[in-house]
């Protein structure tokens, strides 16, 4: 059913308009011009103002069989850098880029499987489910639009976000939620030469800090990391401030609070011991889900797999993404790898048979 050459076609076009996160509008008007040209309701709202970005999530409306349950299919419309001027090539049965930007199949391959799946739906009038399709901006920054999204404009309890890494059949069942730690440490700056004993080194205390942090993998479920170190002053002055960046992952909350708390903690005892000031902030980026392994949902959704012959398999993973929102909002959601490789490098890339079987299983989920 699947038009091939419409398909990867369509990807191209979407792949070559940039839509870095918070510079998504561009990639919103195209969406919501296309699916309101196939006749569907389209909504837009005004989610990036709360966040300075230029982009806005998009809501498209199938109107299906009463009788099923809505289900919510979704993904994200922003990338990651370098995502401006991609030039993307095919070779092999690959899609790739030229190789001096990403590809932008995170998560533009999530949306051309929705899109190519409702162009077949009114092309050949099918059957199909109330499905409500959602394409947030600002993922990519911390789930940003999903954390904005209105949901007074969302009937579904269910959702499915086509957003994974993996062959097509590759199911998230669990993920970590996410703490980021943003400290200054505040010394006494001194002359280094003639009196360094009057001063009190930010760098030292924080950089003793972090030697006695639990870094890295802790267990199987938890992970932390320090993403910036800064601290910037002439040779002859004792450092007076230092600064850092730090996230804490886990699939367990109470692991994932634990694991803030001793960051935290060695932080201020470092600061304590040298009487250095703590200026710390702590935010909850997302909390893990997981997905029970009777769930009747869970269970459709291999039965899908099952009926155009893909082999479904279940995986926890290490990121967050927008099901960690909407699981926290009431919404069931599960994540499901569109073919999707190497995300976030230069050498990202995506198989045309992965990118059309993904387009398969969105249209298999929405017929009844």
């Amino acid at each position: 059913m699947i038009n091939k050459e419409r398909l990867i076609n369509t990807f191209l076009e979407y792949v070559q308009i940039g839509s870095e996160t918070l510079n998504e509008k561009a990639m919103a008007d195209r969406l919501e011009k296309d699916l309101t040209e196939l006749g569907y309701r389209v909504y837009t709202d005004n989610a990036g103002a709360n966040f300075g970005s230029n982009g806005r999530n998009v809501y498209c409306y199938l109107d299906g069989d009463e009788n099923y349950e809505p289900i919510m299919l979704s993904a994200h419309i922003d990338t990651v850098t370098p995502g401006i001027g991609i030039e993307p090539i095919i070779e092999d049965g690959y899609i790739r880029s030229k190789g001096n930007t990403i590809l932008g199949s995170d998560d533009k391959s999530g949306v051309v499987a929705i899109v190519e799946a409702l162009k077949i739906v009114k092309e050949q009038n099918l059957k199909c489910r109330p499905i409500e399709a959602v394409f947030t901006i600002a993922e990519e920054g911390g789930l940003k639009g999903a954390k904005h999204l209105g949901l007074d404009k969302i009937k579904s309890k269910k959702a499915l976000i086509l957003d994974s890494s993996g062959d097509v059949g590759h199911i998230i069942v669990g993920a970590p939620g996410q703490t980021k730690i943003t400290a200054e440490i505040v010394g006494k700056p001194a002359h280094a030469g003639i009196a360094p004993e009057n001063g009190i080194s930010a760098i030292m205390v924080m950089s003793e800090a972090i030697t006695n942090m639990k870094l890295l993998r802790i267990d199987e479920e938890t992970t932390a990391n320090i993403g910036t170190f800064n601290a910037q002053s002439a040779t002859n002055i004792v450092c007076e401030k230092a600064t850092m960046i730090a996230e804490a992952r886990s699939r367990n909350n109470e692991k994932l609070e634990a694991q803030t708390n001793h960051m935290v903690k060695c932080l201020q005892d470092s600061c304590t011991k040298h009487d250095a000031t703590l200026n710390c902030n702590i935010e909850n980026m997302y909390m893990s889900y997981k997905v029970d392994e009777n769930d009747d949902f869970l269970k459709f959704v291999e039965d899908k797999c099952n009926e155009i012959n893909i082999t479904p398999s279940r995986h926890t993973s290490g990121g967050g993404s927008d099901s960690n929102v909407y699981n926290t909002k009431g919404i069931k959601a599960i994540v499901l790898g569109t073919g999707m490789d190497k995300v976030h490098t230069t050498n990202e890339q995506i198989a045309i048979e992965q990118l059309e079987r993904m387009a398969e299983l969105t249209l298999k989920i929405m017929m009844i």
